[in-house]
């Protein structure tokens, strides 16, 4: 058994527009301490964010927010050429509106985490990172977290300028020696077998360190670890997670900021 430490577990939810995907959002919760609410770029409306907060609730799960480029037909996968103050404007209305119904509802917006190419983008520290501390400021309570790639320069700016911040991994997507994600477009790049993805979890939490495929060791620090809601078999890979972390003696806690 490793030592004692704790470790979040989060998914990326209100994404789904089908009945089986809105189900296995809400099974998710089960697993999770925290989830991050698609809140109009990419996916989402007001319904949508109502619904999988007040189900977040009812699970006692923490709420994030999961802003990004408002690119609804390439589900914020595409790179988007934006003026900063456009950028800040889009962020902070995606923000401001999963607020509402965050408190409206009893609740608030805990964390921020950017998805898809916006995630990408604000991991470099480039103006985008800029635009989403900016958003973030206007638009949330103070102490929001920001949660960022882990060892990504993002994380060492926003510690700069005072932002609170917790470090990602993910259990089902495999990474290349740089500590990025190897693309989507890639075999292999998304993992489906739960063993594995419950052993990526342990190793990521338990050691700060990843074996890879090339004989390679990756060493990142997380505060908090992802599962994808629209993973093939994300539930079950949820529930191998939940069980291999609690059997390694790391408990499973809500986010808050690391050191």
């Amino acid at each position: 058994m490793v030592g004692r430490r704790t470790v979040d577990v989060n998914a990326d939810v209100g994404e789904a527009t089908t009945a089986g995907g809105i189900r296995v959002e809400r099974d998710l919760l089960a697993y999770v301490t925290s989830v991050h609410v698609a809140c109009g770029g990419h996916a989402g409306d007001e319904r949508s964010m109502r619904d999988t907060v007040e189900a977040a609730r009812a699970h006692g799960v923490h709420i994030g927010a999961h802003p990004s480029y408002p690119d609804r037909s390439g589900f914020g996968r595409l790179l988007m050429e934006m003026a900063p103050t456009e950028l800040v404007a889009t962020l902070q209305e995606q923000l401001t509106a999963l607020g509402e119904v965050c408190r409206s509802s009893g609740t608030t917006v805990r964390t921020v985490k950017p998805h898809g190419a916006l995630y990408g983008e604000v991991a470099h520290g480039t103006l985008a990172f800029e635009a989403l501390r900016e958003a973030v400021w206007a638009a949330c309570d103070p102490g929001t977290i920001l949660v960022l790639p882990s060892g990504s320069p993002a994380v060492t700016l926003a510690r700069q300028v005072g932002a609170p911040v917790c470090q990602e991994g993910f259990c089902d997507r495999a990474y290349t020696a740089a500590g990025s994600l190897v693309q989507r477009s890639l075999a292999g790049a998304v993992l489906t077998n739960p063993t594995q993805a419950e052993r990526q979890a342990v190793d990521l939490a338990a050691h700060g360190a990843l074996e890879l495929g090339d004989g390679t060791t990756l060493r990142l620090q997380v505060d908090t670890l992802c599962i994808h809601g629209d993973s093939p078999g994300a539930v079950d890979m949820a529930r191998a997670v939940r069980r291999g972390l609690e059997e390694a003696g790391i408990g499973v806690e809500a986010m808050s900021p690391s050191a």
